[in-house]
């Protein structure tokens, strides 16, 4: 085998920040990469999950993916589906010849409680309305009807996105925060904060704390320590452009949510709780039996994603399967996929991301865990030596990609349709222009006509 075409071949799915890193660090590390997408453009939750004008921060996260794409080691098809249901199996690239596949499609289901009513109108996951304020199709032209009493399931960052789009985008009357547990174990970051931070009722929040006091004080737990984290972020927060009245409700736990015969969301049911210490150290809630409906014409669960079922994996807790007993560990992880009914890993199929640990760290954490996910196939594929005839792999896989009814993205029509959308943004005077719907892109492009003839 003559040097340059010494490498091995390698799969990577999903092109989030995840699948973008470890593309490179599988280049690096001597693989020619095929770097596949659901979405016509890369950069996964980079791209459509950070909120919508935090402009810099997304052309920072772009600049440096351009440059890792550039790479002539890594090629990228968008508009391509890999699942049970999608345009290719995970089978159908094992039989092309693909030495290993890496699945980096981060957590694309959604999670919900259980709760009579979710089927309401007016209740919604926290990643549905993302996608929609962020213009990824086809979220971008879905109908969400927000009310104004807004209840939020959880106390995250998501949940702070979330409420930074109701305060000072929509400027509803009302956003409440529901956590079960108490103010100790709120998990968003005072960045997140100082974007509503303006918007809260300190008076409720003090109120709150003293109502919890007694039942957070009495598992050991500060909380005035979490009153002060929790106003740290008032200082530098943003000017007040909205009369929103923002609030926490802790020690408070989703029961049912209540519906008109109309099937619109009129209250959310809640049960009061207390905090019972675990013996590792952590805490759960527990009902207390205390019934109460809460004023709210809106639910948003913020609790978290889970994996795609229908993938073609196995999933366990709301992640695919790891090989519990891993060959290749980095860091002491596993980035092996695993059956448990056969017991045994599957043959060349790897996760990273949110694949591996849904809804765990931000673009940091996808970047870190992408590049481990590169570096457990990078010991798998020592173990098998160089492709026989990679040429031959990347003409059939380009082969198979034709017979296909939908155009598919090359690496140069993404870099052209960049450039269309930066073009459209000047000339409309705009921070960022992104078109609506996959069938825009794809007109821009001249790979569709949407005019009839």
């Amino acid at each position: 085998m003559s040097e340059e075409h010494k490498v091995y071949m390698v799969a990577v799915v999903g092109a989030g920040p995840a699948g973008i890193y470890a593309a490179r660090q599988l280049s690096q590390g001597g693989a020619r990469v095929t770097l596949i997408n659901r979405d016509i453009k890369p950069g996964g939750l980079a791209e459509y999950g950070i909120y919508h004008d935090k402009y810099k921060m997304k052309e920072g996260l772009r600049r440096q993916f351009r440059n890792i794409l550039a790479d002539e080691n890594i090629d990228y098809f968008g508009n391509l589906t890999v699942g049970a249901q999608g345009d290719l199996t995970l089978d159908d690239l094992r039989s092309l010849g693909f030495q290993a596949v890496l699945v980096t499609v981060g957590a694309q289901g959604t999670k919900w409680l259980g709760l009579p009513g979710e089927e309401l109108k007016g209740v919604y996951h926290a990643k549905d309305l993302v996608y929609h304020y962020n213009q990824l199709p086809p979220y971008s032209l879905q109908k969400f009807e927000i009310g104004r009493r807004v209840a939020l399931i959880g106390v995250g960052n998501v949940m702070m996105d979330i409420a930074h789009w109701l305060v000072r985008d929509l400027k509803v009357d009302e956003v409440v925060a529901i956590a079960r547990r108490g103010p100790s174990e709120v998990k968003f970051s005072r960045a997140e904060m100082e974007n509503v931070g303006s918007n809260l009722d300190i008076a409720a929040l003090e109120a709150e704390i003293e109502r919890v006091r007694p039942a957070v004080e009495a598992v050991g737990q500060n909380v005035d320590e979490s009153k002060a984290f929790i106003l740290s972020g008032v200082p530098k927060a943003l000017p007040r452009n909205s009369d929103t009245r923002f609030r926490f409700e802790f020690l408070t736990s989703p029961r049912r949510i209540l519906g008109d015969e109309q099937g619109q969301v009129t209250g959310l049911e809640v049960e009061d709780t207390l905090l019972e210490l675990r013996s590792n150290g952590d805490t759960r809630a527990v009902g207390t039996g205390n019934y109460r409906v809460l004023d709210v014409d809106t639910v948003v669960f913020c609790i978290g994603d889970r994996v795609d079922n229908s993938f073609g994996l196995p999933v366990e807790w709301n992640e695919f399967v790891k090989n519990p007993n891993p060959r290749f560990p980095v860091e002491g992880n596993s980035y092996e996929a695993y059956d448990p009914q056969a017991q045994k890993p599957i043959e060349g199929v790897f996760v990273a991301g949110w694949s591996r640990q849904a809804s765990y760290g931000l673009v940091g954490m996808a970047r870190k865990d992408g590049e481990n996910g590169g570096r457990a196939v990078l010991q798998y594929l020592e173990t098998l030596g160089y492709a026989e005839r990679p040429q031959e792999i990347s003409q059939n896989f380009r082969r198979l990609l034709r017979q296909l009814e939908h155009p598919v993205i090359a690496k140069e029509d993404w870099q052209r349709l960049e450039q269309i959308e930066q073009q459209l943004a000047i000339e409309k005077g705009l921070e960022c222009y992104k078109f609506s719907t996959n069938e825009e892109m794809l007109e821009a492009l001249g790979l569709v006509s949407l005019t009839p003839a």
